[in-house]
């Protein structure tokens, strides 16, 4: 049981830190949850900090979920709960933490790239056609909030084609997690949602002087 808790509090602690946060107070001086969307997470910080920083982010944000599952198996090295198990466990974790960040009154960002991480580490493939999906509708839209929601919704379906195609776990479980972690996304989305819907959610692009915060 010990370590079955540990897992769930590195998974947690890892999703948590708030990487974007630390950069925006690193070189600019700025809290990015005052600026801009008040996101927590990369494409915020490409508005406020640029692309190099924000890249930097995005690789960070997608590690915070990558390697506490794949380490999850190791921290609890001989537990009786199976080794995919844990790292389910691990990956929602993760991505709770990044959403809800102690480090930041339990405030964080929309959980993209850190369910990117948790997917790359679970079912590579199904993460690489959900990665093309969000890509297309990006490059189509060059909404963020939309690629991501759509990029979310594409992963379950990904991940039954690449069950079928045994590239990844036959596990309905892990289909499972899929659908838990997309359900949480589109709700942390709904602000978004309500933006799209009124026609007045911003294309993604560099913040410059002058542009309203919001």
């Amino acid at each position: 049981m010990i370590g079955v808790a540990l897992v769930v509090v590195v998974s947690y602690l890892s999703g948590a830190i708030p990487f974007s946060y630390f950069a925006g107070k690193t070189f600019a001086g700025i809290d990015l949850r005052e600026r801009g969307s008040g996101n927590l997470g990369a494409s915020n910080t490409f508005r406020f900090l640029g692309p190099k920083i924000a890249g930097g982010v995005l690789v960070a944000d997608i590690a915070k979920g990558f390697f506490p599952v794949y380490f999850a198996p190791m921290i609890a090295a001989g537990h009786a709960m199976s080794d995919l198990w844990l790292m389910y466990l691990a990956g929602f974790f993760a991505v709770i933490g990044h959403m809800f960040s102690l480090f930041v009154s339990f405030k964080g960002g929309k959980g993209i790239a850190t369910t990117a991480g948790v997917f790359l580490a679970l079912a590579p493939a199904a993460f690489a056609g959900s990665f093309v999906v969000w890509a297309v509708v990006m490059l189509v839209t060059r909404i963020v909030s939309v690629a991501s929601m759509v990029g979310s919704i594409a992963l379950p379906l990904m991940i039954y084609l690449a069950q079928r195609f045994e590239l990844s776990p036959d596990d309905r479980s892990l289909l499972v997690l899929s659908f838990a972690i997309t359900a949480v996304v589109l709700i942390k989305h709904r602000g978004n949602i309500k933006r799209i819907v009124a026609g007045t959610e911003p294309v993604l692009r560099r913040h410059r002087p002058g542009d309203h915060a919001g």
